[in-house]
């Protein structure tokens, strides 16, 4: 089960698309629709459209574990996602002159929907690909990579096209582009990306629940992933008002930006290299502790300072992608032992589990920051407030510091390194002989002639 580079690249880029689908759906609608349906009630409407993922996760996780086709258990999840997702992305992107709150919430529910059943089972996919602790590692980068591509795209499309803004000819464009990109790359990818037939039992909801709970390394590192995320999303959910409240530079945002994600895509083969070195989990943890120290200059920077921070937007840059790569490709290797102890190869509800932690730790993020920056007096409307722009700048780039730090000490001592994957390997290789043998035999018995006897 080794992969060329070739398709290892393939695999990634319809990550693309997906990112260029994602970045609309959370930064150019809310102010799109908000114009003329009210930001309160759109982002309502939005939020119960995220909420909906809430019960899809798991679900089309599960759905994708149990299926059985000629085609794979994820590839067929895929096909069937595309569709949806652009359809209603075209919706949402080129909506008639008059809609209302239930035009939106309909096609989000329904974009949301298509999203799961595209990106889900494939990053479930990407897992069953490999049984080679750096290959994974491979995998995930090259998706991750493409994922900030896409990400990079979306952000610089407005100015590309010459709007400026995310007004109604933007979004028109980004549908348009959707529709080019998006079916030729994941067709691509589904002709040339195997998925391989693995042996696969079900198992009832108790016995896996209890299979989960005893699955320490993977709480572990939920627990330390969610942390971290806690520190990614407060300065993302902060970003544009540092820029504008503490550095006054609001024409810096989209260059700052833009070093940030572009020295994370050019970094990423960098972290690859020491993680054969020293591990995946140790090379996170190196990244989240090179992050703090960059931080750790953050609250000290005031009016002007655009050069400082532009400076540190190239050196924090250098560990982005590695936190959404190592971490993917470390769960991947976890799931191997949920396998081996009976789970019956459940990645996709692994991974599920792993989508709605991502989301919870973003809805954290801004459910804990924006609260409290009104609390401690910081106020929007104001440019020129020392005591609330102190605070913003305390929450952008110390308290990160604090989740980081606390995500590296789970990481640092990680019991499941590339020797005990080797070891979970082996098991695993031995509860799947078993059951191959247990169905080999049921199936004899129940194609047996009966006894005549004598």
């Amino acid at each position: 089960m080794s992969l060329g580079r070739g398709r290892i690249l393939i695999y990634g880029l319809p990550a693309v698309p997906l990112a260029v689908m994602g970045v609309p759906m959370y930064v150019f609608l809310p102010g799109f629709y908000g114009e003329t349906l009210g930001l309160a009630a759109v982002g309502t409407a939005l939020l119960l459209a995220r909420l909906w993922d809430v019960v899809t996760d798991p679900l089309i996780g599960s759905l994708g574990d149990r299926l059985q086709t000629r085609w794979g258990r994820r590839r067929p999840l895929i096909a069937a996602g595309l569709p949806i997702l652009l359809v209603s992305a075209w919706a949402l992107f080129r909506p008639p002159e008059a809609v209302g709150l239930g035009y939106l919430l309909g096609w989000g529910l329904a974009a949301y929907l298509g999203w799961t059943l595209m990106s889900l089972p494939y990053t479930a996919w990407g897992a069953e690909l490999s049984e080679d602790y750096d290959q994974r590692a491979s995998l995930t980068a090259s998706r991750e990579g493409f994922m900030l591509a896409g990400t990079l795209l979306a952000i610089a499309w407005p100015t590309l096209v010459g709007a400026g803004r995310a007004d109604a000819e933007t979004l028109a464009g980004l549908a348009w582009l959707l529709v080019v990109l998006l079916p030729p790359v994941v067709a691509l990818a589904l002709w040339r990306v195997p998925e391989y037939r693995l042996t696969a039992h079900s198992v009832g909801w108790r016995e896996g629940w209890q299979l989960l709970r005893h699955n320490r390394p993977f709480l572990r590192l939920l627990a330390a992933y969610v942390m971290n995320g806690l520190a990614n999303g407060l300065p993302a959910s902060l970003f544009t008002l540092f820029v504008i409240h503490v550095l006054r530079a609001e024409s810096w945002t989209g260059p700052l930006l833009l070093v940030y994600f572009v020295v994370g895509i050019v970094a990423l083969p960098g972290w690859l290299w020491l993680s054969r070195r020293i591990g995946k989990h140790r090379a996170w943890a190196l990244s989240m502790l090179w992050t703090s120290l960059i931080f750790a200059a953050v609250p000290f920077l005031g009016p002007g300072d655009t050069t400082a921070f532009l400076i540190i937007c190239l050196l924090s840059g250098v560990g982005v992608a590695v936190d959404m790569a190592l971490p993917a490709a470390i769960q991947a290797d976890l799931v191997d032992i949920d396998t081996a102890a009976g789970g019956g190869r459940r990645t996709g509800l692994y991974f599920g589990i792993w989508n709605m932690a991502t989301k919870l730790a973003l809805a954290l993020a801004v459910g804990i920051a924006f609260p409290l920056l009104e609390w401690f007096g910081f106020d929007a409307t104001q440019v020129e407030d020392r005591d609330g722009t102190f605070a913003l700048a305390l929450f952008y780039g110390a308290v990160p510091i604090g989740f980081k730090l606390a995500a590296t000490a789970l990481m640092w001592r990680f019991p499941h390194d590339r020797r005990a994957q080797v070891a979970t390997r082996a098991r695993l290789h031995d509860t799947e002989q078993a059951y191959a043998a247990t169905d080999s035999r049921a199936r004899s018995q129940r194609i047996s002639p009966p006894s005549t006897g004598n």
